[in-house]
């Protein structure tokens, strides 16, 4: 049998770092022949993503316009061409952004069997975050195979779809991405002391009024404890720029910092007393080094670090924000409490689980080739 031609659609730099492990399990596979696609969103930030995990990708594509509209409608033509060239076995998508969901929707339309990981998250509210748990239900309509990160988002799944649905529980490839990048690079906490608060934001629901009072709560907490260091590596898009540079840039205790490469990421959370973020990712990376975690939204689609006590909601209103960190910097034992033994999304084995299933689903039936 020849081996199956499997397309890994990726763009951004959470979906590369979370299919990057992925990747390199299946180049070591004998029946498997996965093909990486760039789709040209995230510029630098990808290209730094990509060289972290030692990857090159196969097909690049380029972005087109600046709307999420512009960036569909040209990523869509050019899937088009992609899809015609060979016979796929197989489409792998991640998470819910733009170009996993128009990637999904060409496989469908190419009658090619679609992979989602990191399927399954839900907030069950489509205006937060907008437009991601928009993208992530339709992805779910299409897809083939669901790789759930955990119970939770399998049950939620199984709910939406039907028993019948092909879902299998597998853990977060981020724990995989993690543990690969942390044994390559010696990555342990170094810091003395308390460490640093580490501090990320960039989601488009918090664009605006939101984004303003986070930052007036971070001020507050850097004017009142100006002994503890503030990392914050800020997010390129003017829109979150500009007014974190405005609003905090002449605090002393903060240091504000282009977005940090992977690896560079990874010892800032081993190093971190607390992080303060309004990013999925992180949420999902931080227990793995016993990172306690205030989420900057009003609700999340990753319970589980919540339920498991590594993580509060803190929301996006000024005084709630300080107030919660008030709680972890004046009781210490609430702060161990928040300090994880166990990561809640994975074991590090996730790819490996999502392997043997695919080996098991993809060579007892494989498409007939070109």
């Amino acid at each position: 049998m020849q081996p199956q031609d499997i397309l890994i659609i990726s763009g951004t730099r959470p979906a590369i770092i979370k299919l990057a492990p992925l990747y390199h399990a299946l180049r070591q596979t004998d029946w498997a022949r996965p093909c990486w696609l760039h789709s040209g969103q995230h510029g630098e930030l990808a290209s730094q993503m990509l060289s972290s995990f030692a990857i090159q990708p196969d097909i690049h594509l380029s972005r087109q316009g600046d709307s999420l509209f512009e960036f569909g409608q040209g990523f869509r033509a050019q899937m088009e061409e992609v899809m015609r060239r060979r016979r796929w076995s197989l489409v792998i998508v991640q998470g819910d952004t733009e170009d996993a969901f128009i990637g999904a929707l060409a496989g469908f339309y190419h009658q090619v069997p679609v992979a989602h990981v990191e399927a399954g998250l839900r907030t069950h509210r489509l205006d937060r975050p907008f437009p991601e748990e928009g993208i992530r239900q339709m992805i779910s309509r299409v897809a083939r195979f669901h790789y759930a990160p955990t119970r939770q988002a399998a049950d939620d799944l199984a709910a939406e779809l039907g028993r019948g649905s092909d879902i299998v529980v597998t853990g977060n490839t981020v724990v995989d991405a993690q543990q690969w990048i942390a044994a390559r690079h010696a990555i342990r906490r170094r810091a003395t002391g308390h460490g640093h608060l580490l501090l990320t934001l960039h989601r488009r629901e918090n664009w605006g009024g939101d984004l303003e009072a986070i930052c007036g709560a971070i001020a507050d907490i850097a004017a009142r404890y100006p002994q503890l260091p503030i990392r914050f590596p800020v997010h390129p898009n003017p829109t979150v720029k500009a007014p974190v540079h405005r609003l905090l840039g002449h605090l002393p205790n903060i240091s504000l910092s282009a977005p940090l490469d992977y690896p560079a990421m990874q010892q800032a959370l081993a190093d971190a007393w607390l992080v303060m973020t309004d990013s999925g990712g992180l949420q999902e990376e931080a227990p793995t080094f016993g990172a306690p975690l205030l989420v900057l939204r009003e609700e999340t689609e990753r319970p589980e670090a919540v339920i498991a006590g590594c993580a509060r909601i803190a929301g996006t209103r000024r005084d709630k924000i300080v107030a919660e960190f008030e709680r972890l910097w004046h009781h210490p034992e609430q702060h161990q409490a928040l300090q994880a033994a166990v990561n809640p999304f994975g074991d590090g084995h996730a790819c490996t689980r999502i392997v043997e299933h695919l080996a098991q689903a993809l060579c007892a039936h494989p498409r007939e080739q070109a």
